[in-house]
C-alpha cells in the first residue's frame, strides 16, 4: 500500500456574478487528478504558475477544501474527516512553504515559531523539553541552537527556509509537502536546501511531494515526476524517463526552457 494515494481529486473554485452573486461557472484548479506516493520516496510535481500544483498540496493537507475525489493516507480517507478527526493526521503531514519570510511570524522569536506545534500536539511536554527539542531541530537543519532567540528578519532567505524546515519536522511527520521551497532563493542556496532535504529524507525516512516549476531542480531530488497542465496530470513517469524521453508536448516545452536542455 502506498503511503499516499490520490484518486480523482477535484478542487474547483466557483465563479459568481450579478447582484445576487449566482454561481455561473467554476475555475477547475485541480480536475480529476490521481497519483500515488510510495513511503520514503520523493514525487516531483511540476508545472507553470497557475497549473494547480500548489492547490494540490494545500488540498492534500485540507488547507483548501476539495470538491471531490479521495485522498488516502496510510489507508485512511482524509477528505470526509472533521477537523477533530483529522487532527492526529496533521502530525503526520506537514508543509514547507514557498515564501521563507512570509510564512514566519515576524513578531515571534524562532524558538516560539518552531515550538508552537509541539505545544499543540504534545501538550504533556514541559518548556524545558520543548526548548531541547527546538535546539535539536536547529542543529538538524544546520543552524546553531543559540539562534533560537533571534527573530526572522535577522536571518538570510536560506536560513529562514531552514527554520521553516525545522518547524515542519518538529512533530516528526511521515509526509511533507514541499511547496516550491527553493523558488524564492538564490541558485547557490537552492542547492544547499535541496541537499538538506535529501539528507533529512535519508536520515528520517521522510516522504516528499516536491512542488516546483523548474524541472532542473526537480531532477536532483525526485524519484518520480508528475507534469501538471491546466489542472490535470498530463505525464507521469520515473524521473529518468521524463528527462530522457518526454512524451507530452508540454513536458518537452518545459525541458526546452531549462538551459541545460536548450
Amino acid at each position: 500500500m502506498p503511503l499516499l494515494e490520490v484518486r480523482n481529486l477535484r478542487t474547483w473554485f466557483p465563479l459568481r456574478s450579478g447582484i445576487l452573486r449566482r454561481h455561473t461557472d467554476d475555475i477547475k484548479a485541480v480536475d480529476d487528478v490521481s497519483f500515488t506516493v510510495e513511503a520514503g520516496t520523493t514525487v516531483g510535481l511540476v508545472g507553470e504558475s497557475g497549473s494547480g500544483k500548489s492547490t494540490i498540496g494545500r488540498t492534500l493537507l485540507k488547507l483548501t477544501p476539495a470538491t471531490g475525489g479521495q485522498v488516502l493516507f496510510d489507508g485512511h480517507d482524509l477528505l470526509p474527516m472533521s477537523e477533530n478527526t483529522f487532527r492526529p493526521f496533521r502530525r503526520e503531514m506537514q508543509m514547507i512553504f514557498q515564501d521563507p519570510f512570509g510564512s514566519l511570524n515576524p513578531r515571534h522569536p524562532i524558538w516560539q515559531i518552531v515550538s508552537e506545534a509541539l505545544e499543540i500536539h504534545f501538550p504533556k511536554m514541559n518548556r524545558a523539553e520543548r526548548m531541547e527539542r527546538v535546539s535539536e531541530l536547529l542543529r538538524q537543519v544546520g543552524l546553531k541552537p543559540e539562534m533560537m532567540q533571534r527573530y526572522p528578519h535577522e536571518f538570510s532567505g536560506g536560513q529562514r527556509q531552514r527554520i521553516g524546515i525545522a518547524r515542519a519536522l518538529a512533530v516528526k511527520p511521515k509526509f511533507i509537502v514541499c511547496d516550491e521551497p527553493v523558488s524564492a532563493l538564490d541558485v547557490s542556496v537552492q542547492a544547499q536546501i535541496v541537499n538538506l532535504l535529501q539528507d533529512l529524507q535519508a536520515e528520517l525516512g521522510l516522504t516528499y511531494l516536491f512542488i516546483a516549476h523548474d524541472l532542473a531542480v526537480v531532477e536532483h531530488i525526485s524519484d518520480h515526476v508528475l507534469v501538471m497542465y491546466r489542472g490535470k496530470i498530463v505525464e507521469s513517469a520515473p524521473a529518468a524517463a521524463i528527462y530522457e524521453n518526454p512524451q507530452h508536448e508540454y513536458t518537452k516545452r518545459l525541458l526546452a526552457a531549462v538551459p541545460a536542455f536548450a
